[in-house]
Order: C-alpha cells, then structure tokens, then sequence
C-alpha cells in the first residue's frame, strides 16, 4: 500500500488533501467512491466555479484561484489523492471498501464528529462546496459524472487512468 512520504509543505499534502477528501466523503454518505472519482471530486471541491450546478446556473466562488493550467493537475493528483485516503483510513476517518467493481471509499462513523470540530472559515467554506457538488451528483453513475466532468474539465482528464475499462 505505499509509505507516505514526508511533506515539505502542508499544501497539497497528504494531510491536506485527506481533510478535502474526508469532507466530500462526508458529503457525498452514502456513496462510496473510487480513486478516480475522489480525485475528480479534489480537483472540483476547491474549483467549483469551473462546473455548474444542475440547474445551469454557475457553481459557487472556488477555494483556489482560476490559475492557468489548474486541470493539469488531475493527472499528478491521483497518487496524493491515494495517499490521503489511505491516511484517513490509519485513524480510523475513511473506510476502505472492497466491492465486485474494485476499491471503494466512504467516511466513516467517526467522521460527522471529527469535521463538526473543524470550524475555520476556510473549512466551513469548503463543507459548503463539498455538499453542493453532492446535490449535483447524486444518483449520478461514475458515467454520468465522467460526462460532467468531461464537459466542464475536459476529457483528458477523464480519462487519465492507464485503461478505460480498469477499475482503480
């Protein structure tokens, strides 16, 4: 399963993004969700601006700056995103499923009390975006959700596992 390397900076590290993910995994209970889509769900819970609701209407102010090139970053996120994961998972945050269609991820019974304690603004904010991207996309299927993201982010990105019918 992989050691986690020690972060120069807490940004974008494992810790950092197993906080994101441990909130959209919250969000989006009881949904389990794969590696590809948590690492779709990292990139759009702090770039909400770049997808729009259902309803048509634009998604809320993002977290992180509309920098160029920022979907770049779906391709080299997807090890930090497992990484995070699996750290939740050592205390006890994140479940790991092992289901028929491969490795599945879900918040665990510690989570709702664990993040009610995380009140900065930026967390509130972002628990904020995390439930709104889980209106949009429940009752969606990973193809359903592929599609949206394809639309808004592009289908590189999509696509960014080594086969297109591999499960993480």
């Amino acid at each position: 399963m992989g050691h986690l390397k020690p972060a120069a900076d807490p940004f974008d590290s494992p810790l950092e993004t197993g906080l994101r993910a441990l909130v959209v995994l919250e969000a989006m209970h009881p949904r389990a969700c794969d590696l590809t889509e948590m690492t779709w769900y990292d990139h759009l819970v702090v770039n909400t601006a770049d997808i729009e609701g259902g309803d048509g209407t634009e998604g809320p102010e993002s977290l992180h700056p509309p920098l160029p090139g920022r979907h770049d970053g779906l391709t080299v996120r997807r090890n930090v995103v497992e990484e995070s994961l699996l750290l939740m998972h050592r205390v006890h945050l994140v479940d790991v499923r092992h289901e028929k269609d491969g490795i599945r991820y879900a918040a665990s019974d510690d989570a709702p009390s664990f993040l009610d304690a995380l009140q900065a603004p930026y967390t509130v904010r972002l628990k904020d975006r995390a439930r709104w991207l889980a209106e949009i996309f429940a009752g969606m299927s990973a193809a359903e959700i592929a599609a949206v993201v394809d639309r808004h982010v592009g289908l590189w990105a999509v696509q960014f596992r080594s086969g297109e019918d591999e499960r993480p």
